[in-house]
This record gives structure tokens, C-alpha cells and sequence, in this order.
């Protein structure tokens, strides 16, 4: 995932755990690209992706995301559509109901 901060400049973290931990310290920033495939742990097993990153941002930070700017930039054009629906999805509710 690509990360604008407040100076314009990118921060990128490859990884869930980094995702939640410089949301965490951080805040929301202003942009959040996602990529989905993040690969594999050293047994071959895949680590939690980009989607596991946007259900965490609906369903878990808590953070007020009515002001999100999001892009999605994996190629993985299932994923894709997944973080897409998930995140315009929640979007388009929050605004209807507040």
C-alpha cells in the first residue's frame, strides 16, 4: 500500500501489520493506494492481503472514514473489484446516513 502524507510525498508499507501500524500512529492520510497480493510468509503461505487491509479500515479502526480518497492499483483485477465495492460501498453509506 502507497501512503500520501501531509508533505505530499509517498510512504509505502508491503505489509498488513505496517498498513494497521502507520494508520494507527499515523491517522488516516490523505490517499491510500492499495495493491492486493503482499505474498507469502517463508512457508509458502500468503500473508494477509490488500482486502484484509480495507475490511480492517471498515470494520475494525474505528476511524471516521467519510473523507477517504482510496485507489486501487493491484493487478489482481478480482481483488480489485473487491476493495472497490467494499470501500465505495461504505463510503456511499456513510454519506446517506449522516
Amino acid at each position: 500500500m502507497v501512503y500520501l502524507n501531509h508533505l505530499n510525498d509517498f510512504v509505502i508499507v508491503r505489509s498488513y501489520e505496517a498498513f494497521v501500524a502507520y494508520i494507527q500512529t499515523h491517522g488516516l492520510p490523505k490517499l491510500i493506494s492499495f495493491d492486493n497480493d503482499l505474498g507469502e510468509d517463508e512457508n509458502g503461505n500468503l500473508l494477509p492481503d490488500g482486502y484484509a487491509c480495507a475490511k480492517w479500515l471498515v470494520y475494525e479502526s474505528g476511524l471516521d472514514l467519510k473523507s477517504l480518497k482510496f485507489n486501487v492499483h493491484s493487478a489482481n483485477p478480482v481483488a480489485r473489484v473487491q476493495i472497490e465495492s467494499l470501500l465505495n460501498n461504505y463510503l456511499k453509506f456513510l454519506h446517506q446516513n449522516h
